[in-house]
Formats: structure tokens, C-alpha cells, sequence
């Protein structure tokens, strides 16, 4: 009998991912989690020994140091929503912390202004 082995990425996912999160498409309420929300693995964390395989491999990616949830998304190759879905698990487990985004503004008092920034959009549309 010849048996053919077959890989994901030869198949694509067979595992789909309504299954990884076990049906949910939000995490918790308890956690705002923003494409641009900085994930940090909480040294030392509690024992992960119960965390499934999907969310132990999340996080391995957020162990190798603090990013935001949009690159970890893109580092697991899985789909925002799921990746948003197990992060909020592994907060609820206390493995990691999930912090807003950080804010930006020209000068700590001052927004950018409003001005300048129609200046820059006309400009793009030039483009």
C-alpha cells in the first residue's frame, strides 16, 4: 500500500478555526485586545503544562519578546480573530499581559494638526 503524506501547507488548515477557539470569535470582555495591543509573556509565568497546542505555540511566538498582536498574528499564520480569541485565553490563565497601544502625539500636549494632515492626504492623492 503506497501511503501519501500530506502537509498543511499542502492542504491548507485541517484544523479549522472555529475549532481552535472552540466556537468564540472574541476573547473575554475583560481584555481590549487592538491590532496594535503589545502582548508580553509574563517571566516567570505560571505553569503552562495545560494550555492546548494552538495556544502554547502563540506562546512561544510572545516568549521570543513583546510585540504587538498583529505580528503575532502574522508570525502564527492564523487569522486575526482566532489569534485575538487565544491571546485573551492566555491572559485569563495569567501567561501574558496585554497593554494598549501607545499613543504618539507630536508633542506630549498637542494632537497633530488637522491641517497638515489634509495637506499630506491631498498630496497622496496627487500621487
Amino acid at each position: 500500500m503506497d501511503e501519501e503524506i500530506w502537509y498543511e501547507e499542502d492542504t491548507g488548515a485541517l484544523v479549522r478555526p472555529y475549532t481552535v477557539t472552540r466556537g468564540r470569535t472574541r476573547p473575554s470582555a475583560r481584555h481590549a485586545i487592538d491590532l496594535m495591543s503589545r502582548v508580553t509573556a509574563l517571566e516567570p509565568g505560571p505553569d503552562a503544562s495545560g494550555v492546548d497546542h494552538a495556544r502554547a505555540a502563540l506562546l512561544g511566538h510572545v516568549r521570543r519578546g513583546p510585540r504587538p498582536v498583529v505580528e503575532l498574528a502574522a508570525d502564527a499564520d492564523l487569522p486575526l480573530t482566532v489569534v485575538r480569541v487565544l491571546l485573551g485565553d492566555l491572559a485569563e490563565q495569567g501567561l501574558i499581559r496585554i497593554d494598549a497601544p501607545r499613543r504618539h502625539p507630536v508633542h506630549p500636549h498637542e494632537e497633530a494638526d488637522p491641517e497638515l494632515l489634509r495637506e499630506i492626504v491631498r498630496r497622496l492623492r496627487e500621487l
